[in-house]
């Protein structure tokens, strides 16, 4: 039975990859975040601007990943 259930070795899992993704997402923002109050402490706000620019967009994208409402909803024709 085990055999029958089990995923053939060539094939992905699309949960574990968009969990993959989220959780790389998620350390680019701490990342993001921390080199931003960085570059503040140091008084360089432009960088402290680009970091936290690069936090948000990561954040959006982190939202977007995975399925999404309209692609599962079929118009009735």
């Amino acid at each position: 039975m085990t055999a029958i259930l089990s995923r053939p070795s060539g094939t992905s899992d699309p949960a574990r990859e968009v969990a993959d993704r989220r959780a790389h997402l998620k350390d680019a923002i701490a990342a993001h975040e921390a080199e931003a109050q960085q570059a503040a402490r140091q008084g360089d706000l432009a960088a402290a601007a680009r970091s936290i620019l690069a936090a948000l967009d990561a954040e959006r994208r982190m939202a977007g990943a995975g399925p999404q409402v309209l692609q599962v909803i079929k118009p009735r024709g």
